[in-house]
């Protein structure tokens, strides 16, 4: 394999027709202001092209999975490995989905509670032990005597499959009768079974009535059932109430039987294990549907949140059983499972289930997320943590040859924990892996081997490479932005003076989720950092506990507030706004135009030029969202989609419209020489040039263009759009609100993909709102942005468990000053401008 990933011609979105060599198992780091083409070029050229090849070496069967792989814009890629991305994507919206699901440490631990678990009773308490014969038969001789009774050999359990030669087998022994899935079906008689679902078989072995003298029978009928299977269910046939008979076991204080321990017994998402209530969610919903978000929830009143059936959670290790075992922190899981005091049999079967599962958390704590825990919902992780845990599964894949491309995973993360995602990074590369970062993080940066700036602006402006080298190599470049700043030859400015609070809000005893009961003290007319460590407790605090918490008492919004005992200078404020991360729409009918209602002034502008007039043509005859202007063919939306049966859904440019959205007839009307369809494919920084006498397009684009926008389309799907670029959006939107001048506004890691040119841009617009008297409340690891702040909260001192208190607050002085803040530590590391 060569030594060089040999690029010609990546044309992929505005990449400008380049050639470019990236050596092999290094290192690489692609920065370059936002819209530079950072991204083009490794996810939708390097990776596409390294995904599409190896796709394209699987059978027609396989493709079918894996969807249609379009070849990027580039005219050829040599020495290209196979290419995995580890994207900021959420994995899974499904509640069933925790981080031990994720990453395989809960299926361990299935095994390992069904090979050492030692059970109890769940009635009294005392450990259970097995049972002989003679014990099952005194277990029957206390039913009523006329209680008729079924003897059930289960031979199948909760397992998928179609059973068909099982099912033979017990009609050659002479059985006719069994109960299948709940129901009792004839043995004689065609059972057909679905080979997808799970089922559960259980054999007739005989029927009998309980009366004096039934021993022998009983006796005969158990010790049948036993050849197949180490239970015997006894069914009440009056009652539909079964009893579980097990020889191994049972309790001998209450009569309580265990069932055969299989890792299934403590599957939530089986029968066999999850709790009868909540279906193994762990949560109740008070409205009764599964699907509503889970503030809408309860915790679970007969499983307490542990997902299981009692008689699972009764079997423990080290005095534990699983559902509280996964409440652990993945710091607090590690260091239990590695003080366990074993006997030699147990450590003997043991040993290799648990390297399995501290190799795994070892992995997790190494990209910084040791303070998760197991029962985590992966929904409710952030894009950052997502992506370290992708992370954390491949340094345990211990693959060589491969091509990592990984998109800003250092959002998220503190400077203290940033040094860990590193050393992962470079593990990776050690294994003879290549990895592309598309990363702004300085740190990130500078560990490199080889860096790639892109720019020199965005957009039309962008898509070259102005300079590829070694980190020492780059910062000596005069025409690379990127190292300019890390030589310090160009700096973010930070303020001389620190602004004087107007007032106060008091927020008492804050005790949600990690928050130690804590009183903080938050000042009005000032901008404001929350910081600390990953898991510290910042979203906590000010989103979960603050932000609901003024919502109800401004607008009486009856949001869940975080638990807190009370909220005093509310009436100081009478605003305050969230500007998060959530996509600004779930089609691709959404698109800044749209979101900024642009496009009302737009079709407006369109429908009064006197070709509109002279034809009758309305506002609405310029929206793709309606009958009258739009493309009938696609319905508006340029695109169509054609069901391929045995292959997958096809994506396809509408032929009639060519994926324009309108008909011809409206395309005909031009203003300034483009049609409707045109403006929607402009920039943001080129429709500012186009539509810079119409004062109300021009405010809004102005603004767009500042919040670092100017690079994307119009008429860009909302879909498309990352997390920090919709964050950046509404805050555009919000800009063009009147100021009450007594607004708070809460932003949540507003520099996710800001290059260091792009947050000296965004700290403008933040000292902007503050400037009119309002607050904004950071939640922020970017250093430039914490020192440019008046005040900062500082939160740790560590995460998790170990987390939740408020370690230094002050001005960024005081901060460096206090030896107990990391933050602090960081920030005496970079020089104040």
């Amino acid at each position: 394999m060569q030594d060089n990933i040999v690029i010609k011609g990546a044309r992929e979105h505005n990449l400008k027709n380049f050639n470019l060599d990236i050596p092999r198992n290094r290192f690489i780091v692609i920065t370059g202001p936002s819209g530079s083409g950072k991204s083009s070029l490794a996810i939708d050229t390097i990776f596409a092209e390294g995904q599409r090849r190896y796709v394209e070496s699987l059978s027609v069967y396989a493709r079918q999975f894996l969807g249609e792989m379009q070849k990027p814009d580039v005219d050829s890629i040599e020495g290209l490995s196979p290419s995995i991305a580890i994207e900021q994507k959420t994995i899974s919206k499904s509640p069933r989905s925790t981080i031990g699901t994720l990453t395989e440490i809960y299926d361990y631990l299935r095994v390992l509670y069904t090979r050492i678990g030692k059970p109890f009773c769940y009635n009294c308490g005392k450990p259970i032990i097995s049972q002989d014969t003679e014990a099952l038969l005194d277990s029957v001789k206390t039913l009523p005597e006329g209680t008729r009774v079924q003897v059930l050999c289960p031979i199948v359990k909760e397992r998928k499959g179609l059973y068909q030669k099982e099912l033979l087998a017990m009609r050659r022994e002479g059985f006719v009768r069994a109960r299948v899935d709940g129901e009792m079906r004839d043995l004689t008689e065609d059972i057909t079974l679905n080979k997808n679902k799970r089922h559960t078989i259980e054999i007739v072995i005989d029927r009998l009535i309980i009366k004096s003298g039934i021993e022998r029978k009983l006796r005969e009928a158990v010790n049948a059932a036993m050849r197949f299977s180490s239970v015997v269910v006894l069914n009440l046939i009056e009652d539909n109430r079964d009893i579980i008979l097990s020889r191994t076991m049972a309790c001998t204080e209450c009569g309580i039987n265990i069932p055969e321990l299989t890792p299934m017994f403590f599957s939530f998402n089986s029968n066999l294990g999850a709790c009868p209530e909540c279906r193994g969610i762990g949560y109740e919903p008070l409205n009764g549907h599964d699907d509503t978000p889970l503030l809408s929830f309860k915790q679970c009143t007969l499983c307490g949140g542990l997902r299981l059936k009692k008689e699972a959670l009764s079997i423990k290790i080290a005095d534990l059983n699983i559902g509280e075992l996964t409440r652990m922190s993945v710091r607090e899981a590690w260091e239990f499972l590695t003080s366990l005091s074993l006997s030699d049999r147990d450590r003997f079967i043991a040993s290799r289930i648990l390297k399995e599962i501290t190799n795994r958390l070892m992995f997790l704590e190494k990209v910084g997320l040791s303070y998760l825990t197991l029962n985590r919902l992966v929904f409710s992780l952030s894009g950052g943590e997502a992506q370290r845990i992708r992370l954390a599964t491949q340094l345990g894949s211990s693959l060589s040859g491969v091509l990592y491309v990984l998109d800003e995973p250092s959002i998220g993360l503190h400077p203290r924990d940033c040094a860990k995602l590193i050393d992962a990074l470079q593990e990776i590369r050690d294994a003879d892996n290549t990895v592309i970062v598309v990363e702004h993080d300085e740190e990130t940066i500078l560990s490199s081997d080889v860096v790639i700036d892109m720019g020199p602006g965005a957009g039309v402006k962008g898509g070259y490479v102005t300079a590829i080298g070694s980190p020492d190599e780059i910062m000596k470049n005069e025409n690379s932005l990127t190292g300019k700043y890390l030589s310090r030859t160009a700096t973010i400015d930070i303020p001389d003076t620190n602004r004087t609070p107007t007032g106060y809000l008091t927020m008492k005893g804050a005790s949600e989720n990690n928050l130690k009961d804590i009183d903080v003290n938050i000042p009005l007319g000032v901008f404001i950092s929350v910081t600390g460590v990953s898991g510290s407790g910042k979203s906590t605090l000010i989103l979960d506990t603050l932000y609901p918490a003024l919502c109800n008492s401004i607008f009486h919004s009856g949001l869940h507030e975080g638990r807190h005992k009370g909220i005093t200078g509310t009436e100081q404020i009478n605003r305050v706004v969230s500007v998060d991360q959530s996509p600004i729409g779930k089609t691709n009918r959404s698109n800044p135009a749209t979101y900024t209602a642009m496009f009302i002034y737009i079709r407006e502008l369109f429908s009064n030029l006197l070709d509109s007039k002279s034809k009758g043509y309305k506002n609405s005859r310029f929206s793709f969202n309606v009958k009258g202007g739009r493309c009938e063919a696609c319905k508006g939306a340029g695109i169509m989609k054609y069901e391929m049966h045995f292959l997958p859904d096809a994506h396809v440019t509408c032929n009639t419209c060519g994926g324009k959205r309108f008909n011809r007839e409206t395309l005909r009307v031009r203003y300034k020489g483009k049609n409707i369809s045109d403006v929607l494919s402009m920039t943001v920084s080129e429709a500012g040039e186009f539509f810079a006498p119409i004062a109300p397009l021009k405010e809004k684009l102005i603004l767009l263009n500042e919040v670092g926008l100017g690079y994307i389309h119009l008429g860009q799907p909302a879909t498309t759009l990352s997390g920090g670029e919709a964050q950046r959006l509404r805050l555009s939107r919000e800009l063009t609100k009147r100021s009450t001048g007594r607004t708070l506004y809460i932003l949540d890691e507003p520099t996710t993909g800001l290059h260091f040119v792009d947050v000296a841009r965004l700290l403008n617009i933040i000292h902007r709102l503050v400037s009119l008297g309002n607050t904004v409340i950071v939640i922020e690891h970017n250093l430039d942005v914490i020192k440019f702040s008046d005040y900062i909260i500082d939160l740790g001192p560590e995460g998790g468990a170990h987390g939740g208190y408020i370690i230094a607050e002050g001005t960024p002085v005081q901060i460096m000053q206090n030896p107990r803040s990391a933050t602090g530590e960081y920030l005496k590391r970079r020089p104040r401008h």
